[in-house]
């Protein structure tokens, strides 16, 4: 009995799994579930409009949704990107772009000459007024159409970061029909672009919604669809992140990054940035006009110890206003060291008395500054400098304290600087007339940023750049602190994501496990 049992037993089982693959070649094949990505950022861009805004959180989405004629990778290199190639003619004033074909917008717009030309005149005529970045492309006199895949833009004056400018804020290519079609505010909600998602909801305070293109000329995301949620409340936004409710945060707050680290779920990422904090002087009046004064504070603050104690060490200390990425930064000019004793001796030479009052000017949004801003007190009051720290609503920080010349002897100044490249950055904090500049009037520095933008050469643009580096530094014009890195936290679900330095993530080739 036992013998045909178990062969009894063996042909049952050998039936029943004959028949179980024959049914479940019947049964209809199950469809394969959306995937979809969860991206938590900060801020709301409010626009998405590419010439209605200049804010990190518009580039964090957009960069996603919109093309430019050049692009820039994660490691800061140009590329073709909507154009294929590009040429300076006649003495470098006329720049001959030759498009690519067979690219459509979202809607299914073809994309050529004409919506070039219409990108370019809105944003230097009049609704580009309306906006903050025309004043990036006015060195622009004119974008002609050469042909369907041909455009010549004329130059009303060099411009040696226009190409840099073109792969970012500002410069994405935009579809004429589809704007006189629905309108400015219907396209600021529900913008189409080239990129390789689409904008399928947008709602203000909360979130953005993008599907994949399915017509995207370079190649098709990994994911059908990217949820873009605006967590404001840093503890909300970490709490997120660690409980699996996003697969990627942006604008990790220095605080959390131990915990991040602590958590086996979850890296943290982290890449150099462009974001420089640094600390300004009044140099036309009172005591910090006098050089030994700024070279004193300079040497009393020990920047390396804030950087370990209050930024987890994750900064990098600088010795001008930009980090080790900008093209311009010279590795070989070393910051004032700390020496507190040197820096008696200069503030006695310059007879400054002993409990000599002065202020320091914040946004009152700053908070981790603020903190350091107390730490930078202490230190002063260590060499006979008191420090008082005055905050202000961060709109009339800037536009009425810093705008109007209305700062104490030192002011706080942070800057990204998207482009990686000094001479925006110069220009605004050191060139006669700017409104970032309120004291400072100097014809060398004057000469050197106008030496630079008036020419393509890289080598004459980076010498110029490192004089004026090297000229601020040598008269203590700032007291620059520190660069940040750019901050990710990715979930160990998530695969193909390339963390970008300034913010500008881009989801085309992320896949989740």
């Amino acid at each position: 009995m036992s013998k045909l049992y178990s062969y009894l037993t063996a042909k049952n089982a050998a039936r029943s799994a004959l028949i179980a693959s024959c049914l479940s070649l019947m049964a209809p094949v199950a469809a394969q579930a959306d995937t979809t990505l969860t991206v938590a950022q900060q801020q709301d861009p409010q626009n998405l409009d590419p010439i209605d805004t200049f804010r990190l959180s518009w580039g964090s989405i957009a960069s996603n949704v919109f093309e430019g004629l050049v692009f820039r990778g994660e490691e800061l290199e140009l590329e073709p990107g909507l154009a294929t190639g590009w040429e300076f003619l006649d003495n470098e004033t006329r720049i001959r772009f030759t498009l690519r074909e067979g690219v459509t917008f979202h809607n299914g717009e073809a994309f050529n000459a004409d919506a070039v030309k219409y990108t370019f005149d809105r944003l230097l005529g009049e609704e580009g007024a309306k906006g903050p970045q025309r004043g990036n492309y006015t060195s622009i006199k004119e974008v002609v159409v050469v042909d369907n895949n041909t455009v010549d833009f004329l130059m009303k004056q060099p411009d040696p970061v226009l190409i840099t400018k073109l792969a970012g804020y500002g410069a994405m290519i935009v579809p004429p029909k589809y704007i006189e079609e629905v309108g400015e505010e219907a396209f600021d909600m529900k913008p189409m672009g080239t990129g390789p998602f689409q904008v399928v909801d947008y709602t203000p305070t909360v979130g953005v919604k993008l599907a994949k293109s399915d017509t995207y000329w370079n190649g098709e995301a990994k994911v059908d669809n990217v949820n873009i949620r605006f967590i404001a409340e840093p503890a909300t936004r970490m709490a997120e992140l660690l409980s699996g409710g996003v697969d990627i945060a942006l604008n990790i707050p220095t605080p959390s990054v131990e915990t991040i680290q602590a958590n086996d779920a979850v890296d943290l990422v982290a890449v150099d940035g462009p974001t420089v904090k640094i600390i300004r002087f009044k140099t036309d009046e009172g005591v910090t006009a006098d050089p030994r004064v700024r070279k004193a504070i300079s040497m009393a603050v020990d920047r390396k110890v804030i950087i370990e104690a209050l930024l987890g060490g994750l900064a990098s200390p600088i010795s001008s206003a930009q980090g080790a990425k900008s093209f311009g930064n010279d590795p070989e000019l070393e910051a004032y060291a700390y020496d507190p004793e040197a820096a008696k001796a200069l503030l006695k030479e310059a007879g400054v008395a002993p409990g000599t009052k002065i202020t320091l000017d914040l946004p009152s949004n700053e908070e981790e500054f603020r903190e350091i801003a107390l730490v930078v007190a202490s230190y002063l009051q260590a060499v006979g400098l008191e420090l008082s720290i005055r905050p202000h609503e961060r709109n009339v920080f800037f536009n009425e304290i810093i705008g109007g010349g209305k700062t104490g002897e030192m002011y706080y100044f942070g800057w990204g600087g998207w482009t990686f490249d000094f001479d925006n950055t110069a220009y605004l904090l050191y060139h006669t007339g700017e409104r970032n500049n309120p004291y400072i009037d100097d014809e060398k520095l004057n000469s050197l940023l106008e030496t630079e933008r008036a020419t393509y050469n890289t080598e004459v643009r980076r010498k110029a750049l490192q004089e004026v580096a090297a000229y601020a530094h040598e008269n203590a014009l700032d007291l620059p602190m520190y660069n940040l890195p750019t901050l990710y936290g990715v979930n160990k679900r998530v695969e193909g994501f390339v963390p970008a330095p300034d913010d500008r993530a881009r989801y085309l080739n992320v896949t989740l496990k």
